[in-house]
């Protein structure tokens, strides 16, 4: 390569740095009014006295626009880059808090609200991807360690802010109630859409203008099995988290919604901090490690089933209980994270990550329907004990996946495969 070459490609890597900066900062304004919402309808309807089945289809769409959102907005970032996604998320956004925050209360019954959360899955999902495939463009190829520790510091942080986003919305809730409290969040993901529009330079990645839908859907086995895995893990997740454990604690506890908003808060805030971190305590993850940590993840859900059973203080069992399993959780989901974009192919970075979180929007999906299907039949028990066996799953697939990421990837790889780009 040529001093010429060389500063050229200097030069375009500091843009897409740059970018990047952007794309992230844009993530987190919109993690942030995502996690409000979450608290927001969640809580407003539920004091309405819909129940706990009925304020879980109120996400429904949420999570199906979610998965058709990564299937389809992979496809839209390798033609047209990231950039149009992250463009068209930050919008989708705020028309979807514009549909809750400026119209008549008596317009919020439950299918006008499933649309308009339906809006906020599409935003969520075309940000998050635009935000993970950037990751990958301004790693070098050859440092795995970097790579690592890039993608748990961008999801870490993420699910720190959207821990944040509970805090905010419980708060606003209360100070202010439910369409006002919107209008400060959309006011958020406003300047977030302003900030990307003034700053960013050019496209994130080389478009692929040659780029056909039919290679969404991938034909790397080690992806398949890992997307396989990840709607398990997250299933496990969602079960409990979404609906089961607020109105336990709502109904059963006593807790006020300010501090069911508190705990999710701080239970999301401490998850992403380990997510961060992952890197310190788990070194050169590979897929026998996602394994191992599902394994070993199994076991809290049911421990806290099987504690709920005996004359130990229930508050003491679900808070400890919650605390240890999100710290395990956090460090499986972060390996997740980093094996995604190790197994992702150069040229098809975009095209895998959608695919991938178009399978976690599915788990989102599986966890969300059945929390308040399971709590409506046995209560919060028939939550974790669903949450064990999905964890129990999500291993078993695990096993399948290759022990190394990069000799994984060095097999498939051709020789002008480098990363150029989203592609």
């Amino acid at each position: 390569m040529t001093g010429q070459d060389a500063a050229a490609a200097a030069e375009q890597r500091g843009g897409d740095l740059r970018n990047y900066v952007v794309v992230t900062g844009a993530y987190w304004a919109d993690t942030i009014a995502d996690g409000a919402i979450r608290v927001l309808v969640l809580f407003y309807f539920y004091e309405l006295g819909y129940s706990p089945l009925q304020v879980a289809s109120l996400f429904l769409f949420y999570e199906v626009f979610g998965i058709l959102t990564n299937l389809v907005g992979g496809y839209i970032a390798a033609r047209w880059g990231l950039k149009s996604t992250l463009l068209g998320g930050l919008t989708f956004q705020l028309a979807a808090l514009a549909m809750l925050a400026l119209v008549p209360e008596s317009w919020l019954v439950v299918a006008y609200v499933m649309v308009a959360q339906a809006l906020s899955g599409i935003a969520k999902d075309l940000t998050k991807m635009s935000s993970k495939s950037a990751v990958k463009l301004v790693v070098p190829q050859d440092t795995p360690g970097a790579l690592y520790k890039w993608v748990a510091i961008l999801t870490g942080s993420k699910n720190a802010l959207k821990g944040v986003g509970f805090f905010l919305g419980g708060l606003l809730l209360t100070v202010i109630g439910f369409q006002a409290a919107l209008g400060c969040i959309a006011g958020l993901v406003a300047a977030g859409l302003a900030g990307t529009l003034i700053f960013m330079r050019g496209d994130l990645g080389t478009p692929d203008t040659s780029a056909k839908f039919r290679q969404m859907f991938s034909n790397n086995r080690s992806v398949n099995l890992l997307a396989g895995a990840r709607i398990f893990l997250f299933a496990s997740r969602d079960v409990w988290f979404v609906v089961g454990l607020p109105v336990y604690l709502r109904t059963v506890m006593g807790w006020s919604f300010w501090q069911v908003g508190i705990f999710m808060a701080v239970w999301t805030i401490g998850y992403g901090i380990v997510q961060a971190l992952a890197p310190r305590f788990v070194k050169d993850p590979d897929g026998r490690t996602a394994a191992k940590l599902a394994f070993v993840l199994a076991a809290f859900p049911a421990a806290i089933a099987i504690a709920m059973s005996t004359s130990i203080d229930p508050d003491v069992v679900i808070v400890a209980g919650l605390i240890v399993f999100g710290v395990v959780f956090a460090m499986n989901s972060a390996v997740h994270s980093y094996l995604i974009l190790a197994y992702a192919e150069g040229s098809k970075v975009a095209m895998n990550v959608g695919f991938y979180y178009m399978a976690n929007a599915f788990g989102r999906l599986s966890g969300t329907v059945l929390s308040g299907a399971l709590y409506q039949w046995q209560g919060l028990q028939a939550c974790l004990w669903g949450s064990a066996i999905m964890v129990l799953a999500a291993g078993l697939l695990s096993l399948l996946l290759p022990g190394d990421p990069a000799r994984s990837r060095a097999r498939r790889a051709t020789p002008n495969q480098a990363v150029e780009g989203v592609a």
